[in-house]
């Protein structure tokens, strides 16, 4: 609302309700206010399947009718609750709806979607796995960019975003999503951390209608695009072949005259970042991140592998930190390194620096061996006769 509306602290309190302090305090936080309850069972969930079914037989009946004939059933909830579920599914039953042209500003809107390439990428150790494609298109200049990830996890999500924003060069006022579980907490309202990302870039969300992808038309035009010409007869030797060969794609795609502007989006991106704030010094910080204490077996685990750790540290507590590109192990308090090493998405791997092998190897007893004796072979040839 301060950043991207420019509302006064004064009109934030009167819209959302909370104390003067309370919204100063948030603003001048560098973190976002946390607030947390276990979820509770909604007095809507056992008439779901009746509503949905109502809704099957007549998509336009009125929600006061709906309640009156879940009541009877035994539903016991609010109105309001009714309503918002309503607003929700109905849309799903509705028939075809027709859209006008939609025009946008420069730097208006940045759209978003997660693709799927069909073929699994190589990982090493002689695995694949399945990959996504974190998708941007700006609504004015229709210039692209993309981002492999493995993860649908908020983590991962957010690198992609920051990621296709710093190949953009420039912040757009709003971004634009489906309901993705991972930034999605539901009722178009985003996640603590994507609401986090954003907060720190000064820029907006807007969360699609369910069942709605003609909402980020341009978007969903790129990634068929990409499905249609970047996928086919091409091979990849790993992540980082596919990463690479997918930034010289859009280099390519954004050059060319698109097909609804007749313009070339690279040539438009140009003008659109004169109307767009300037990316950060640091974008936000998007790693995973989970305290751990270093065991008698200096081994860590994350995505499915094992990763090594300073044998030196055996019970010290430790910080993973997990970016896309590397897993760094931090010793709380001294700020020691306890490991670095290359990011692996093979599953299943242990992946082991050689100067911890040489640390363990190096701590280890040597057996004692007995003594045997060895003895000479001509002893053996008076003994065989020839």
């Amino acid at each position: 609302m301060k950043e991207v509306e420019g509302l006064s602290i004064r009109e934030i309190v009167r819209r959302t309700g909370h104390d003067r302090n309370t919204v100063r305090r948030a603003l001048r936080s560098s973190d976002p206010p946390r607030y947390s309850r276990p979820p509770r069972p909604s007095k809507l969930d056992p008439h779901r399947n009746q509503i949905q079914e109502l809704l099957r037989r007549d998509p336009r009946i009125p929600g006061k009718r709906i309640g009156e004939l879940i009541a009877e059933h035994g539903y016991k909830g609010s109105k309001t609750i009714l309503d918002d579920y309503l607003r929700e599914i109905r849309p799903l039953y509705l028939p075809k709806r027709t859209f006008q042209r939609t025009v946008y500003r420069r730097g208006e809107i940045c759209q978003f979607d997660l693709w799927r390439p069909s073929a699994e990428v190589p990982v090493g150790h002689g695995q694949t796995r399945a990959g996504f494609v974190v998708v941007a298109a700006l609504g004015y200049s229709r210039a692209g960019a993309g981002a492999l990830i493995f993860r649908k996890r908020p983590a991962d999500i957010l690198w992609g975003i920051g990621r296709c924003l710093k190949t953009l060069g420039a912040l757009p006022e709003t971004i634009v999503w489906d309901r993705e579980g991972a930034i999605h907490r539901g009722g178009g309202e985003p996640t603590d951390a994507l609401a986090a990302f954003c907060g720190q870039l000064g820029i907006g969300w807007h969360f699609c209608e369910p069942a709605d992808p003609q909402a980020k038309g341009v978007v969903e035009r790129l990634q068929g695009f990409a499905e249609t010409n970047f996928e086919p007869g091409r091979s990849f030797a790993n992540e980082l072949d596919f990463a690479d060969q997918l930034a010289h794609w859009f280099a390519r795609a954004n050059a060319r005259t698109h097909r609804t502007t007749k313009k070339v989006p690279a040539a438009q991106l140009l003008l659109e970042r004169q109307s767009m704030r300037p990316l950060p010094d640091q974008m936000p910080a998007t790693a995973e991140r989970q305290s751990m204490r270093v065991p008698a077996q200096p081994f860590a685990r994350f995505d499915r592998n094992d990763y090594s750790l300073d044998p030196r540290l055996v019970g010290r507590r430790v910080e993973l930190v997990a970016t896309q590109r590397e897993i760094i192990a931090i010793c709380h308090g001294s700020g020691e390194i306890a490991a670095r090493h290359r990011r692996r998405f093979a599953g299943g791997p242990t992946i082991t620096d050689p100067a911890h092998q040489r640390l363990l190897e190096g701590g280890r007893s040597k057996p004692a061996w007995p003594e045997v004796e060895i003895r000479p072979l001509a002893r053996y040839d008076r003994l065989i006769p020839a």
